[in-house]
């Protein structure tokens, strides 16, 4: 007999090699019929695969929200081939996974696939739906599964069965429904007329497994959900996120460009930079508060020390390389090991610790071009990283005050709903079994009385993690900061201090980033406020408009007087019309526009615009400067 446990923490006897759907049998009828699938330790499985004792399992049904979206999308994947299947006969099929939003499958097609397509591919699923064919599942050996997709001239899927053969396996899932079948692990629901709601989004292209050296497919990305109601709130969300796609903005506001010259690698223009700055002025008032040290390491650092730290075996593929007086150097992806060899540059004492280094460090990695996207996924970026070395006795105090800073620096922003994931050991990983138990251990111990949820095998190769999401205005999740604990690297630098008994020790490392990256954080709150942001970090906080030449001189006073407050202010004195300079200033979210004209210079006065739509008045000058200062200090509501 084995025991697993329920959601509530109610064991549950079954017998030795019993199957997810067997579980749900056991609980009762009606969940056997409503079962799709099984949650186990974390992971999504399908109902077939057998349970292991001590295994914590929950049953998927559709109540289950957004864990039913995962089979109801992988199905609905599964349609979307079957209706190009009937539509283009002659169809090669490559990968079909749920993904978050929806789902994708790519396909090699006897001739090119447009949007203009989409019409006929949506009713034909629809006409699929309304068939309601269950889903079979069955098991073929790996010899059975080559010689079937061979013969059905499927060579992405003969791929995919002799890349499971070669790590060992020997058998493998099918899932059928009419006349298709899929090389799957499941899960799925029971028929294909539970697919919700569908809609097609988008296609591109997609080399077969991400490698440029293999084949173009065609990926039709696409989404599903259980009722019209909330797939039309979907798609309204991303409309609005279209209206504030970064990319666009970020050309319009003259914040950031991208050239040919260097795909993937930004260009900040000086609004930009206003804004980057202030972003890094922000985190050092916390690392000041907190007592951080800031440190710079070097960007190229030779190959010998990524080897050392274990980079090399896990993370070479995305790093670039150099040589120099006829030795190999790399362009350093992660800064942890240059806060290393800074720990070990002079003798450190228990009275050093805790020591936290941090560091605005810029990375490179190498990604596929076609998985660029503006600054969310680029090929060099900033770092807000900080590396503390502190004994194990300091390690819960460290994390827990890491856990207050990202809740309070994130308010700052607007952000106040934050997703706190513990990451644990993934299948590559370094160190012992032993070194991750006591690492996951810590984390769960500093992550107590506070909400979490746990992410199974998704550590960084060294140690396990606990990653910070937030929600934006829009409804998106955004990964954000990390908080990693790691005995490994101290151990292959042999990093130590002087203990009080006068002994040397290993200190424990925590890696910690608040943004995680700087530019891709600035993507995210460009979206989040469409590029309206909070006062204080605008990259022009007002704009003095002289309504004619001779208004000018008084328009420059003014803004002398507002910068000596520290305040971001330009003057517009262009020859353009008075209401094409407002709607510029209005376009470019300004957050204030200051009119003088005759009136305003006799008074010592300003008239005051607000952008977003405050009726502000006339105001003194001191009046006015008091008030902009107060709202540039930092005040997140402003």
């Amino acid at each position: 007999m084995i025991t697993v446990k329920l959601p509530d923490g109610t064991p549950l006897e079954l017998p030795d090699g019993a199957t997810g759907a067997e579980a749900a049998a056991a609980i009762g009828p009606g969940l056997a019929k409503a079962a799709v699938a099984a949650v186990v330790d974390g992971e999504m499985r399908d109902l077939a695969l057998p349970l292991a004792d001590g295994e914590a399992i929950e049953l998927v049904t559709k109540k289950s929200g957004d864990a039913y979206l995962y089979p109801m999308r992988h199905t609905a994947a599964h349609v979307l081939a079957e209706a190009v299947q009937r539509l283009f006969p002659g169809t090669s099929f490559a990968f079909g996974p749920p993904i978050e939003d929806g789902f994708y499958y790519d396909f090699e097609l006897p001739r090119p696939l447009t949007e203009d397509d989409f019409p006929a591919i949506e009713n034909e699923m629809r006409r699929i739906a309304r068939e309601k064919a269950g889903l079979s599942r069955s098991v073929m050996s790996i010899a059975e599964a080559d010689a079937f997709f061979s013969e059905a001239k499927q060579p992405y899927k003969v791929d995919q069965v002799r890349e499971l053969a070669s790590q060992g396996e020997t058998e493998v899932s099918i899932y059928q429904q009419n006349d298709f079948t899929d090389l799957c692990r499941g899960p799925h629901v029971h028929t294909t007329g539970e697919i919700g709601h569908i809609k097609l989004m988008s296609v591109a292209g997609a080399y077969f497994r991400g490698d440029s050296d293999n084949t173009m497919l065609t990926r039709v990305y696409a989404t599903s959900f259980p009722t019209k109601a909330e797939l039309d709130a979907y798609l309204e969300r991303i409309e609005l996120a279209k209206a504030r796609d970064h990319r666009r903005l970020g050309r319009e506001l003259d914040l950031f460009t991208f050239d040919d010259a260097g795909p993937g690698f930004p260009f900040f223009l000086p609004r930009g930079m206003v804004v980057i700055n202030a972003i890094r002025a922000a985190v050092r008032e916390e690392l000041d508060r907190l007592d951080y040290d800031e440190i710079a390491t070097p960007t190229i650092l030779s190959e010998d020390l990524w080897k050392r730290s274990g980079h090399w075996e896990h993370y070479r593929e995305n790093m670039y390389f150099t040589e120099v007086d006829e030795q190999r150097y790399a362009v350093k992806p992660m800064n942890c090991p240059g806060a290393a060899l800074v720990f070990r540059s002079r003798r450190r004492s228990y009275r050093d610790l805790p020591l936290r280094l941090a560091e605005f460090g810029h990375v490179h990695r190498h990604e596929l071009s076609g998985v660029l996207h503006g600054l969310f996924r680029v090929r060099a970026f900033t770092q807000d990283d900080a590396h503390i070395f502190c004994r194990l006795d300091q390690v819960k105090d460290e994390i827990q005050a890491v856990l207050d800073l990202i809740d309070r620096f994130y308010a700052r922003f607007g952000f106040t709903e934050v997703h706190k994931l513990l990451s644990t050991r993934p299948a590559k990983a370094a160190g012992t079994r032993e070194m991750w138990d006591r690492a996951e251990d810590a984390l769960r111990e500093a992550l107590e009385g506070r909400e979490y949820t746990l992410n199974e095998g998704d550590g960084a190769f060294y140690g396990p993690k606990i990653d910070f999401q937030v929600t934006d205005s829009m409804g998106r999740r955004w990964q954000l900061g990390t908080c990693q604990l790691d005995f490994s690297m101290p151990e292959k630098f042999d990093l130590s201090f002087t203990s009080e008994q006068d002994t040397d020790e290993r200190p424990v490392m925590i890696h910690r980033a608040v943004l995680g990256s700087i530019e891709r954080f600035l993507g995210i709150l460009i979206e989040d406020c469409g590029g309206d942001f909070p006062f204080w970090l605008a990259p022009e906080h007002a704009r003095v408009i002289p309504v004619s030449d001779r208004h000018a001189d008084y328009a420059n006073s003014v803004r002398e007087a507002l910068v000596d407050r520290g305040l971001r202010v330009d003057v517009d004195a262009r020859s353009e019309s008075m209401g094409r300079r407002i709607r510029d200033g209005e376009v470019g979210k300004v957050p204030y526009l200051l009119i003088v004209g005759d009136r305003e210079v006799e008074s010592g006065q300003v008239s005051v615009r607000a952008r977003r739509g405050e009726e502000v008045g006339s105001r003194t000058l001191a009046d006015l400067t008091k008030e902009l200062a107060a709202l540039a200090s930092g005040d997140a509501s402003a």
